[in-house]
């Protein structure tokens, strides 16, 4: 008999959000920086992007989620490393004559929870030994996983959670990007036994109107914490 899914099992590990969550996602270009505006704005957090490509195209992550959240400059943690091509942070270094230390990608100081912002997905190389998901575990907060809502979502989405529960990093749940599709949600609850936290359409331009609005939906950091302990 088939069992109804082969997906590695949650972790059993505790989720203090006291010093903030990471947010990644099943693929780039997906709505991470928006998610991570919605997020500073709905729990007064602080956010970093530790590491920065692509600043030959647009003024950079930063720059966008201080203007969507409207949050002081206090609040902003300056990337670690600020890189000029839209490439995984390796290559984007290696264009750059940039060697990246890890030992530079530790957890900042903050008097507020953090908000730290991925580059690309879980697997995207940051140097030849390490991949963002092994900065993930250096860093240790829980995850929020950022998906698509359309057509393909499954399998990228289960293919992240089983890397990230193969590993037992605590998942915090996922966020659905894109036109609201209710089956793709509920089916990945079901199958990824993981909670989904927001659901948010990629309006176009987003705005920090649209930020305010969802930061109202979003459960406290709080009772998240409380929730899944």
């Amino acid at each position: 008999m088939i069992s109804h899914t082969s997906l590695l099992p949650p972790p059993s590990v505790s989720l203090d959000t006291s010093r903030g969550v990471f947010v990644t996602g099943t693929d780039t270009n997906i709505g991470k920086t928006l998610i991570s505006a919605i997020l500073c704005r709905a729990w007064e957090a602080t956010y970093w992007k530790p590491l920065q490509t692509g600043l030959n195209e647009d003024p950079g992550d930063t720059t966008t989620v201080r203007h969507l959240a409207q949050l002081p400059s206090d609040r902003m943690i300056p990337p670690a490393y600020s890189l000029r091509e839209p490439l995984a942070p390796d290559a984007a270094a290696h264009h750059d004559q940039i060697t990246i230390n890890p030992t530079h990608l530790t957890l900042p100081l903050s008097h507020q929870p953090l908000i730290i912002e991925g580059a690309g997905g879980l697997m995207v190389p940051i140097t030849d030994t390490m991949m963002m998901i092994d900065l993930i575990a250096a860093l240790g907060l829980p995850i929020v996983l950022v998906v698509r809502s359309t057509l393909g979502t499954l399998n990228h989405t289960l293919l992240s959670l089983e890397a990230l529960y193969r590993r037992q990093l605590p998942v915090l749940g996922f966020i659905s990007s894109g036109p609201l599709n209710p089956e793709n949600t509920r089916r990945i609850e079901e199958l990824g036994q993981i909670r989904c936290l927001l659901e948010v359409p990629l309006l176009s331009p987003p705005s920090p109107h649209m930020v305010e609005h969802y930061s109202k939906k979003i459960p406290t950091l709080v009772s998240l914490s409380r929730g899944m302990s």
